[in-house]
């Protein structure tokens, strides 16, 4: 039956509508809002500034960290109102503005969030995904509408995954990945992602002044040091031209000296086809 727990706490500036549940020890903090139709089974915790609507079940042990947005419409111009559910399972974390939203007709009607699954912050669960047991989305992580993603999976930080698709179990997604096509469960898939230097920063270097003859020379020095150059000594040769032709100039020196020093990571150079 729908009421609240003599057990639960909720704080004074919290809005919990007539008939929402709230379970045994629950607790639902600051600014929350709590829709009439909430379940919040036993243990939940709504840190603050929390907003919980529509047809939305949390299971035992969640919590559910500020500015979650649970339960709202779908963001899909089929949907007519439908009385369709949320429902996250037990020992769920959900983190700063995740936004998870009701099932549609034309999905099942549900829209499911496994138990113990980690949802970090700014993710984005659309209509119809169900999300398996022991989950993890990491910052970010864009789910379409109707992906299934099975248990112990876990999706890299910012990526998006295309309605329909389907995430095997134990599947691991890597960072910044567009998913497309189903990935097999065991698999491991990432974007083939190359950054590539695209020439100078010319339009912010007038921005701030830089006079037109300053851009020139760094331009030149620029191609002089990543003409050929493909991370074999043809780039070491070339730094060490440039050094020596334009060693005084104190813009281009900073370039020289930011690549020159052992660093964790590869430096990014041209494409094979780009001249500048």
């Amino acid at each position: 039956m729908p009421g609240i727990s003599r057990s639960a706490v909720i704080h004074e500036t919290a809005i919990v509508e007539d008939g929402a549940t709230i379970g045994d020890d629950a607790y639902v903090g600051a600014y929350c809002c709590v829709g009439k139709d909430v379940i919040l089974e036993a243990g939940v915790r709504l840190q603050s500034h929390v907003v919980v609507t529509e047809n939305t079940t949390i299971g035992e042990g969640s919590v559910v960290y500020p500015f979650a947005s649970l339960g709202q419409k779908p963001q899909d111009l089929k949907y007519k109102g439908e009385k369709s559910r949320l429902e996250i399972g037990k020992n769920a974390t959900i983190r700063e503005y995740v936004t998870a939203n009701i099932g549609t007709e034309g999905g099942g009607m549900l829209t499911k969030i496994g138990d113990n699954c980690l949802v970090m912050a700014y993710c984005h669960i659309a209509h119809d995904c169900i999300v398996g047991n022991n989950v993890i989305l990491v910052n970010g992580v864009n789910l379409s509408g109707h992906v299934v993603v099975g248990d112990h999976a876990i999706i890299g930080g910012m990526s998006a995954v295309k309605q329909f698709v389907r995430i095997g179990c134990h599947a691991m997604i890597g960072g910044c990945t567009g998913v497309d096509r189903d990935i097999i469960p065991y698999g491991v898939a990432r974007s083939d992602r190359i950054t590539t230097l695209h020439g100078l920063n010319i339009i912010g270097l007038k921005r701030r002044g830089f006079p037109l003859e300053e851009i020139q020379l760094m331009v030149q020095a620029y191609r002089e040091m990543f003409e050929g150059a493909d991370g074999t000594s043809h780039f070491t040769e070339n730094l060490s031209h440039v050094r020596e032709k334009y060693g005084s100039n104190a813009h281009i020196s900073e370039m020289i000296d930011f690549i020159t020093p052992p660093a964790k990571n590869p430096i990014c150079t041209t494409s094979p086809t780009d001249g500048e």
